[in-house]
């Protein structure tokens, strides 16, 4: 049988990161555009990672001999989608993109002088991290076969020239983690990682991506690599281990934004079910209306289904069984979800949502680029349909 029961600590865990989330993150909402680049100030978001390791709720997925929680990723569902109640509360607890998948390939894949150097900071929250993947036209996008950042021997060196854009966490981040490409083959094994501290000469920070939605923190860099030289120790992996570490990285990293966006969803429609019971309208309460009854109807039972949808994905990953296609359609389904609730949220919720009296209008604008960013939605489809013909396809 099915045992689709939260353990009990993790059950009490949620309970106090949802006390959590309203004793100290809600209310640094107020503060989430106060720096004109980076939203939250780093001084406000230090304050609350000390409040937040003292609670004991930091850094989830981590070992306790890195400060973690050292949760599996089956356990963390119910505990990301809490701490997703709020754009913040990831951040705060050391669980936000793109530190927490950086960690995760990190703990991975990184050389015992890689974890002193990138790990252990990382992992405590004393530095800040960006992965430099993507690139702008006619560069690699969702597809990696057009990965045009090159990376070069130079006697004992790399030389790494090349141009990305959307490295998230640019503004702040102490290291990058550089996917290049080390040979010409285009070959699976054409492309490497390399980690490099943000102020090595040679790396330019452009700009910070001007995009729809407010500040993020960190913000979305623009990056020229100008003659960027690396030693071997920068190599993540082996040389031409790149595309395989990504992957291992992408899965899990799209998993656990389909947990923190399904926070927010839900926050959304009870905003929205709290609003159709008082507000009034021809007679009766907005709630007592069919067409609002179905659109919390038709919320509530996508969000539900997205997550029996990611536990089948954790139990595949846990289970050391093959989750691409389950990942593929699950990312799909949750993305595409959280944008129609939230858009039925605003809806029901009329002028008011549409304000900035509530946090809906905010998230909506976020939320929109969860349906292109880790491989958008119509590619996803791609790869869901071509397993699909594949198995059935005549010999």
């Amino acid at each position: 049988m099915v045992d689709f029961s939260i353990p009990t600590p993790i059950q009490n865990l949620v309970t106090r990161i949802h006390q959590f989330l309203e004793d100290v993150v809600i209310p640094l909402e107020a503060h989430a555009d106060e720096d004109p680049q980076d939203g939250l100030p780093l001084e406000r978001l230090k304050i609350a990672r000390e409040q937040a390791k003292a609670a004991g709720l930091w850094c989830p997925t981590m070992p306790a001999d890195l400060g973690g929680m050292g949760l599996s990723i089956t356990e963390i569902i119910p505990v990301f989608e809490a701490a997703g109640r709020s754009l913040l509360g990831p951040l705060v607890m050391g669980c936000a993109a793109p530190d927490e998948g950086n960690l995760h390939l990190l703990h991975l894949f990184a050389s015992a002088e890689q974890r002193e150097r990138y790990l252990k900071p990382l992992a405590a929250g004393e530095a800040f991290s960006a992965f430099s993947m993507t690139e702008p036209a006619p560069g690699v996008g969702s597809d990696p076969s057009m990965l045009r950042t090159t990376a070069h021997r130079d006697g004992n060196q790399w030389v790494i020239n090349g141009h990305k854009w959307w490295s998230t966490n640019a503004t702040q981040a102490d290291f990058l983690i550089i996917m290049a490409r080390t040979d010409d083959s285009g070959g699976k094994s054409s492309a490497t990682l390399f980690l490099a501290p943000m102020d090595t000469p040679g790396i330019e920070l452009m700009r910070n991506i001007p995009h729809l939605g407010g500040p993020d923190f960190g913000g979305h860099g623009e990056i020229r690599f100008n003659g960027l030289r690396l030693g071997d120790d920068a190599v993540l992996g082996d040389v031409g281990s790149g595309f395989a570490l990504v992957q291992a990285r992408l899965g899990p990293a799209r998993l656990t934004h389909c947990m923190r966006w399904t926070g927010i969803a839900q926050r959304a429609l009870e905003i929205a079910a709290r609003y159709a019971n008082t507000r009034e309208a021809f007679g009766t309460t907005l709630g007592g209306h069919q067409a609002i009854q179905w659109m919390l109807a038709d919320s509530a039972t996508e969000l539900h289904a997205g997550r029996l949808m990611m536990q089948h994905c954790a139990w595949l990953i846990e289970t050391g069984k093959d989750a691409k296609q389950e990942m593929s359609m699950c990312k799909v389904h949750v993305a595409e979800t959280v944008n129609r609730v939230l858009d039925r949220a605003i809806q029901i919720c009329g002028g008011l949502g549409i304000s900035r009296d509530l946090p809906l209008a905010r998230w909506y604008e976020s939320a929109r680029a969860f349906r292109i960013y880790d491989g958008a939605s119509e590619v996803h489809r791609m790869v869901v349909a071509r397993r699909i013909l594949k198995t059935y396809r005549k010999a």
